[in-house]
């Protein structure tokens, strides 16, 4: 396991930052659901599973340049760095999808970033990539049955 060299616990970080911290989105509506903007943080939710700021080891998926997919990790040393204490590696748009996939779970894995968090990164890279995709158009309601011979009677006679 990775060294802690900071003073605080990152339980105590998150009893004291839970309840107001610049990443947490309330909203009254739907019940008081609480999200988070956290760009560590895989899900969005506010969790302290999923808060890249208090964990020692977290990671983060953004879309990079030219429907690219980019992996932010966040490094055990420098925590009072916020300029040193991150890493990015990046795939362009050209990588297919299954090695992207591979590419992202082998960092996580042989960096030894936590193991809970790689479905939920291999799952927001899958829906980047699928959010980069251009939509296609929605083909034409065909007419059936009675209207469309009322159509084809009309066009025949006109």
């Amino acid at each position: 396991m990775a060294e802690h060299h900071s003073n605080v616990s990152s339980d105590l970080i998150w009893e004291i930052c839970r309840a107001n911290n610049s990443y947490l989105v309330k909203r009254t509506s739907g019940g008081g659901v609480q999200f988070s903007r956290d760009p560590l943080n895989l899900v969005n939710k506010h969790s302290r599973k999923y808060a890249g700021f208090v964990n020692d080891k977290a990671v983060g998926i953004h879309p990079a340049e030219k429907g690219g997919v980019a992996l932010v990790t966040k490094k055990t040393k420098h925590h009072n760095r916020p300029a040193a204490n991150k890493n990015e590696v990046s795939w362009g748009g050209h990588k297919s999808g299954p090695k992207l996939y591979k590419g992202i779970v082998n960092y996580t894995a042989k960096q030894g970033y936590r193991a809970d968090l790689r479905q939920e990164a291999v799952a927001r890279a899958s829906a980047i990539r699928q959010s980069h995709r251009p939509k296609k158009d929605v083909p034409e309601k065909k007419l059936r049955g009675s209207k469309a011979r009322k159509a084809a009677e009309k066009e025949s006679s006109s």
